[in-house]
């Protein structure tokens, strides 16, 4: 039995430096029981935090939505996702 193939998307994220930024994110994909491949967040010297995930199994119209959901939170800057 083959499993599908599905593309490696990257849903990015910047915002501000707050505690409760990185648990919203990836809420976002436990909601959905989704554990994405990987995280990565980090934060810089002028004190945004830039969280990136790397997920496949989702298509990119759901990718979308989160996107759009989490630019909807008032500590978060920019959230986008690409291929």
């Amino acid at each position: 039995m083959s499993l599908p193939e599905w593309p490696i998307l990257h849903l990015r994220v910047s915002a501000e430096p707050d505690p409760g930024v990185l648990a919203r994110v990836l809420e976002r994909f436990q909601n959905l029981n989704v554990t994405p491949r990987k995280v990565l967040a980090e934060w810089n010297t002028v004190g945004t935090l830039y969280v990136e995930v790397e997920i496949a199994g989702l298509p990119e119209a759901t990718l979308e939505l989160i996107a759009a959901k989490l630019g909807q939170i008032p500590s978060i800057f920019n959230a986008y996702w690409h291929r």
